[in-house]
């Protein structure tokens, strides 16, 4: 009987993956989700800056994730369980009427394998010279679709997506070091736009 347990447990986080979109299996989607909790819990502390906020973002996300994962073939779950919870905060404050007072873009590190997300929202405590969150966030969309038409895709994929240069080269056809430049570019673009 032991064997038999020990030959059908899943061995590794894809296999996990495999066998929830298979199944659908909940107890699965814990063993999955669990050892993510506390990455998840400090994403959402740095928003919301309020531990009951954090633990309901927490448990908010696994419900989030029941039909995502049944759909989406996820090869690094870390990695996109993050992205994942920083989108999923960001939308939650966009409901709520909360005001920040610094809203700047990350720099782009040459580190191929960056995760850095593209909007740092650092302080969202209340102060009289600063803008709604979602005055900058609609500005931000707007700002964007000012960029030409390779900028737009570069900044998209790398500071909204996560990819790599590696990828972005990859889905869009544009040579490395020119994905380098319209990042650059852009995200110059995109700080005068902001700006404004």
């Amino acid at each position: 009987m032991l064997f038999f347990k020990k030959k059908h447990k899943p061995e590794s986080e894809t296999d996990l993956l495999r066998e929830y979109r298979q199944t659908g299996d909940l107890s699965i989607l814990g063993k999955l989700y669990e050892p993510q909790m506390e990455m998840v819990f400090a994403i959402a502390m740095k928003y919301f800056k309020d531990e009951d906020e954090a633990k309901d973002i927490v448990m908010a996300l696994f419900e989030e994730l029941i039909p995502k994962l049944r759909v989406h073939e996820v090869e690094n779950f870390k990695a996109w369980l993050g992205m994942v919870a920083r989108n999923y905060c960001l939308m939650e404050l966009r409901k709520k009427p909360v005001e920040i007072s610094n809203f700047e873009l990350h720099n782009a590190d040459e580190d191929e394998n960056i995760s850095n997300n593209f909007m740092e929202i650092s302080n969202l405590e209340h102060h009289t010279d600063s803008l709604d969150l979602e005055q900058n966030l609609t500005k931000l969309e707007d700002c964007l679709q000012t960029l030409n038409l390779e900028q737009k895709q570069s900044v998209e994929l790398f500071f909204i997506q996560e990819k790599t240069y590696q990828e972005v080269s990859q889905l869009t056809g544009f040579e490395i070091n020119k994905v380098k430049s319209y990042l650059q570019n852009g995200k110059r673009n995109l700080k005068i736009c902001l700006e404004k």
